[in-house]
């Protein structure tokens, strides 16, 4: 039996992972939710703002999907008819990488009110809570943030594009074209870029690694750094309060080797 409330959609940006980096116009909607449907890379702990809500989850995951998009966006239909608001709440924002504007233009073609609530994207987020400053006076006048995995599962061209540019660059969903990203940067460039890669930033069970153009792979490979994560690359790395202790470091090691050698 349908539901006498109207049919409502609210599609919500949980933020990059730390509960407290969600918003407070987030969690009313939340208060206010009869149905969630919720992603793969959104804090569960977030759902104890829903306690009356059914909660669905309908995370995708390289190789493993819960539902697939269309299936997605027809129990976003299905779920309001029958009860009225649903809140779509995916991690980050819903339009950064999100595909928030396929599920809004798809309810609203059933005649469902919708509304958007924006959410810290990782892109911005998980560099900013390490110290990365993706602009900064003097080292990089822009950023670029780019989908490792397009929609034909192929690496962005963007990717090509950027890595001549002297923007820095963030690269969401990429672990897996890490390799190919890196032989794109060594294609392009003759300086060795510094790279960040942070994976489940802003959660508790964050971890990163720190290194160039030249050494990632390898450092990836020794920390066990996999997705979700994200990479950045440019100068600004470099110049991260956090990071740049770890430049410092390398420096008086690579003088202490030649300073032996020329013994």
């Amino acid at each position: 039996m349908k539901t006498s409330k109207k049919p409502v959609l609210t599609v919500v940006g949980a933020g990059p992972g730390d509960v407290d980096l969600i918003t407070i116009k987030a969690i009313k909607a939340l208060e206010n939710a009869d149905v969630v449907l919720y992603d793969a890379l959104v804090n569960e702990e977030l759902l104890q703002y829903a306690p009356q809500a059914e909660i669905i989850f309908v995370g995708k995951r390289l190789g493993c999907h819960a539902y697939t998009q269309d299936q997605i966006n027809e129990l976003i239909v299905v779920m309001a008819q029958k009860y009225g608001h649903v809140v779509r709440l995916k991690g980050g924002d819903p339009f950064v990488f999100g595909r928030g504007s396929e599920e809004i233009e798809y309810a609203q073609s059933f005649g469902l009110e919708t509304a958007v609530v924006p959410g810290i994207s990782s892109a911005l987020g998980v560099p900013a809570s390490n110290g990365i400053s993706l602009t900064q006076r003097g080292i990089s006048e822009s950023f670029w943030v780019i989908t490792g995995t397009t929609s034909a599962h192929k690496l962005s061209k963007d990717v090509y594009l950027a890595s001549k540019s002297a923007a820095t660059v963030v690269i969401l969903m990429g672990m897996h074209k890490l390799e190919e990203i890196i032989a794109i940067y060594q294609e392009n460039r003759t300086d060795d870029l510094p790279v960040a890669i942070i994976q489940n930033g802003t959660k508790n069970s964050e971890q990163k690694v720190i290194g160039t153009v030249n050494t990632i792979s390898k450092l990836v490979a020794e920390k066990n750094i996999a997705s979700p994560a994200i990479i950045v690359i440019g100068e600004v790395v470099k110049h991260s309060s956090n990071f740049n202790a770890y430049f410092e470091e390398s420096f008086i090691k690579d003088e202490f080797i030649i300073q032996n050698l020329n013994l």
